[in-house]
């Protein structure tokens, strides 16, 4: 029943990161002007953009932290 257990708490670890790294990032985003890149008129498809972008950088950002987290404590194993 352990076994199960953490892998519950291992997802919703993983999911949790996520979000939070993917709402880190739109609040980031937020900083930068993207609007004078864009053609105007194009509300919908810059805040799309900003989406997307924070999905791909919050993941990348989120996978980073918990592939160090997991690994960091494989490390007693080493010796």
């Amino acid at each position: 029943m352990e076994l199960y257990e953490s892998i519950g708490q291992e997802a919703l670890l993983g999911i949790l990161s996520h979000i939070f790294f993917i709402a880190i990032t739109f609040y980031a985003l937020q900083a930068f002007m993207l609007e004078k890149i864009f053609k105007k008129n194009k509300v919908f498809q810059i805040q799309l953009i900003y989406i997307l972008l924070s999905i791909a950088i919050g993941t990348t950002v989120s996978n980073f932290f918990l592939q160090v987290s997991n690994w960091s404590g494989k490390l007693p194993y080493l010796f």
